[in-house]
């Protein structure tokens, strides 16, 4: 007891001393970052004189090539006059040139108004002209609405063209008896009753649209038989896959579970391996000393430890680049923080881990550290460590 005693107290000194070099280790970075951020606004400064010198001289530049540019508008003015005053000179000869046109303009019109009387006369003759043929169109009109209503009495009684009633007419000899033909066979038609002329088109259609859907029926029934075939070797291919991957997780996670718990073993079991796509998952464990049993049955700590193995068989099947881990460790004591803590270090080499942590054994093992400290009351930072670097400038 007094060992244990004396024990817990150095173990207090030594908590106390990690937590004073921390302090120091969190003043001596900010002060190197406020000395980084001085040294920027230092170069950003020199940066701003330097880009208003260039502005400057690019101004005098600018006002050089200004002068350059009014003195040569003004030699382009004094042409542009010159221009001017030719152009002036021309339009007074072809205004003396308008004056000579305008008096052949007159004898012209004096000329078009004979023409004009002559026109008159012509135009007259044209009137009485169009008015006759007006007549003659409404003529024309009216017998052509007269040939269209007897055409249009052919065909809707006798369903006869009038190219085939003139071939009819030379046949018929005796108009009477002809139309009491007519009236004998219009009697026998009404006798037949309401007749489906469009029976044949009807049936012609829907036998069309029967074979049309018998098609689209057989298609899809072989679609049908193509798609279940693709499933059911997916289906075999993925099982055969779960199966292989669930052996290599199974022997990484017994693998692992004995390097975290310093023995035992531990095996996960398809609940139906029959179905082993649909089936649940049992975590069988065995920590040294104890019996094997369902995970659900171990402590805290021990769940969490055989959680962090299932993670870590997982990431030793297929290591991923890049993975956060959000105080997976808080349920475990000192002793398995710092073993969790230098068996992720085995994986960093394949894996960057972000955690997200309170131990002090994960933080000590860590690269870097990121934190928020609230030096005055209400305002708060963002503080960072380079354990590294800091074990470097300590050596040195």
């Amino acid at each position: 007891e007094a060992h244990q005693l004396k024990s817990k107290e150095e173990q207090a000194k030594r908590d106390a001393i990690h937590m004073d070099i921390n302090d120091y280790k969190v003043s001596v970075n900010s002060i190197h970052e406020s000395m980084e951020q001085t040294n920027e606004a230092i170069e950003h400064l020199s940066e701003e004189k330097t880009l208003l010198a260039q502005t400057i001289q690019k101004r005098i530049e600018d006002k050089v090539k200004n002068q350059e540019r009014m003195e040569t508008l003004q030699s382009e003015i004094i042409a542009i006059g010159e221009k001017i005053q030719g152009r002036n000179e021309i339009k007074t000869g072809k205004e003396l040139k308008l004056e000579g046109l305008q008096e052949e303009v007159g004898t012209l019109e004096r000329e078009v108004s004979g023409m004009v009387d002559a026109i008159s006369t012509y135009n007259e003759s044209i009137r009485i002209l169009q008015d006759e043929y007006s007549k003659l169109e409404i003529r024309k009109t009216r017998l052509t609405t007269e040939l269209e209503a007897l055409q249009n009495r052919l065909w809707d009684e006798y369903e006869l063209t009038f190219g085939t009633a003139t071939e009819y007419k030379k046949e018929i000899h005796n108009v009477r008896q002809t139309q009491a033909r007519i009236n004998e066979l219009k009697a026998a038609i009404r006798e037949l009753g309401p007749v489906n002329v469009s029976a044949i088109e009807d049936y012609s259609k829907t036998k069309e649209r029967f074979e049309f859907l018998s098609g689209q029926k057989e298609d899809l029934i072989k679609s049908e038989e193509r798609l279940n075939r693709v499933i059911r070797e997916m289906l075999s291919v993925m099982k055969k896959q779960f199966m292989e991957e669930f052996e290599k997780i199974n022997r990484n996670f017994n693998q692992v579970f004995r390097e975290l718990f310093d023995g035992g073993k531990a095996e996960m079991v398809l609940e139906n391996p029959e179905e082993v796509l649909e089936s649940g998952i049992d975590i069988i464990a065995q920590p040294p000393g104890k019996k094997l049993q369902n995970m659900m049955l171990l402590s805290g700590g021990e769940r969490a430890l055989t959680a962090i193995a299932i993670l870590f068989a997982i990431l030793k099947l297929r290591p991923a680049p890049f993975c956060i881990l959000d105080e997976i460790e808080a349920a475990l004591d000192d002793s398995n923080v710092y073993k969790f803590a230098d068996y992720i270090r085995k994986y960093t080499k394949t894996t960057q881990f972000i955690v997200i942590t309170h131990r002090k054994g994960t933080m000590e093992t860590s690269d870097a550290l990121y934190g928020v400290t609230m030096q005055e009351y209400g305002v708060s930072s963002v503080v960072s460590l380079k354990l590294g670097e800091m074990d470097k400038q300590n050596a040195g």
